[in-house]
């Protein structure tokens, strides 16, 4: 029929006109793109343009020390607990509970988004302390978080979405605090705190940074044991801290990653946040249970809130289920259960802290072991900082040219700061740390 032919006609038309359409663009991209570029557009993947980034400065110099053949080489970089033959160490009381656990059959079944309740309540209690008047009214809530770093990153994001523009940390501090607070979308601002030439704090340029924070500033402080220093203000500096965090209406928010490691007392390692919150600060705090349980690789903390009233620590806490929901929904079950069951055994929990003792112990039996190598290795210089120091690092005061010509020599690995694990010094090898030090910095 007519009308047949007429819609035959129509498509034979369309479809002459759509490779009309597709010669002509093809010849236009062959005269505008080269022949090489135009293949290349062609097989290139979607991740051709991504470059290597930088090593982490930790798993770099871990890198170099595999790599490195002398037999009497040295690694005092990493921060993580080793007992005096160098050996990662679990501790007894991990070993009990793990087995109490597995004698439970315990499900496997998701936490919440703020984790598990119980391992909350206890983490908190051990830090404020059960009796505190802010724990007895309620008005401390938190959420269960991935170890200290993870606390850290929803505590930034979640005061960027309220406002926050800034935040305020030490000089030196620990090194990824940098970039969490970045990530977080918070500008990084530095106060003063230590003093390289007279391997001491900085207190009275702290406390003049502090008068000229602008108020409302978020500050960052280390609870104990700060890192990289070592070098924890006294308990009279606190009290001029708290003072004037107070008296310039600043946030506190404490990094609590050393409690009960740092001095071998978990009562006196958590004495500057109990002072601030007796002085009325309304603090806020991240905890890390990896150093003072032994907890590495299961990622166990708690970031917690104290507020005027329970009302408004809740609403704190549901803000920050909010930012958690969306980043890793929620946190993993099995380190948590670890630390609830022994805090919530008056026996394993009497042997933790012995045992975290035992660590703390050794830790400050090799800084004077450090101390007294480098006398006995006929250096003059004055190395009492590294007594005076406390947790896990010693910051030895060796410039980056002394730390390198230190890893080439005498194949001992630190850090370029020259931050130096005192757990990875034995009594194996202080003599031979000692004498390495003495050589570079003579």
């Amino acid at each position: 029929s007519v009308a047949s032919r007429q819609i035959i006609h129509f498509y034979f038309s369309q479809a002459n006109n759509m490779l009309l359409l597709n010669h002509l663009s093809r010849h236009v991209v062959r005269k505008a793109v080269p022949g090489a570029a135009r293949r290349a557009m062609s097989t290139a993947s979607p991740w051709a343009n991504f470059e290597m980034a930088p090593l982490d400065p930790i798993v770099g110099l871990n890198e170099s020390f595999a790599a490195d053949d002398f037999p009497q080489k040295v690694i005092v970089g990493v921060g993580a607990y080793r007992d005096d033959a160098g050996k990662p160490y679990v501790l007894p009381c991990v070993r009990k509970a793990e087995q109490i656990m597995m004698d439970q059959k315990l499900d496997m079944e998701y936490a919440g988004i703020a984790g598990d309740p119980k391992f909350v309540d206890l983490a908190l209690k051990f830090v404020y302390g059960a009796d505190a008047t802010p724990i007895q009214e309620n008005r401390v809530q938190g959420v269960q978080a991935l170890s200290g770093t993870g606390g850290l990153r929803v505590f930034g994001e979640l005061m960027r979405k309220h406002g926050h523009k800034h935040i305020y940390v030490p000089n030196p501090t620990w090194g990824n605090h940098n970039a969490i607070f970045t990530n977080s979308g918070l500008e990084v601002r530095k106060y003063r705190y230590y003093d390289a030439a007279s391997s001491d704090l900085e207190f009275d340029n702290m406390m003049k940074d502090f008068k000229d924070m602008p108020e409302g500033s978020i500050v960052l402080l280390h609870a104990c044991a700060h890192n990289p220093t070592g070098m924890d203000p006294t308990m009279e500096q606190w009290k001029e801290i708290s003072d004037t965090v107070k008296n310039q209406k600043l946030i506190p928010f404490f990094d609590c990653a050393y409690q009960g490691f740092a001095s071998g007392d978990a009562v006196k390692d958590a004495a500057a946040v109990r002072m601030f919150v007796e002085d009325g600060h309304l603090i806020s705090m991240v905890q890390s249970f990896s150093k003072n349980f032994g907890l590495y690789g299961q990622r166990v903390g708690a970031l917690s809130v104290v507020g005027a009233n329970e009302d408004e620590a809740k609403r704190v806490v549901s803000q920050m289920k909010m930012v958690i929901r969306p980043m890793y929904s929620n946190p993993p079950r099995h380190g948590a259960r670890l630390v609830t069951t022994i805090l919530q055994d008056e026996q394993l929990t009497a042997q933790f802290l012995e045992e975290c003792k035992g660590m703390a112990d050794r830790i400050n039996t090799m800084r004077t072991s450090l101390h007294d190598a480098l006398e006995k290795a006929g250096s003059t210089k004055n190395w009492d900082h590294i007594t005076k120091q406390i947790g896990m690092f010693a910051y030895s005061g060796l410039t980056k040219d002394q730390v390198m010509q230190m890893r080439d020599v005498h194949h001992v690995y630190c850090t370029a700061d020259g931050r130096i694990s005192m757990a990875g010094v034995t009594s194996g090898n202080v003599d031979y740390i000692a004498n390495a030090i003495h050589d570079v910095s003579k």
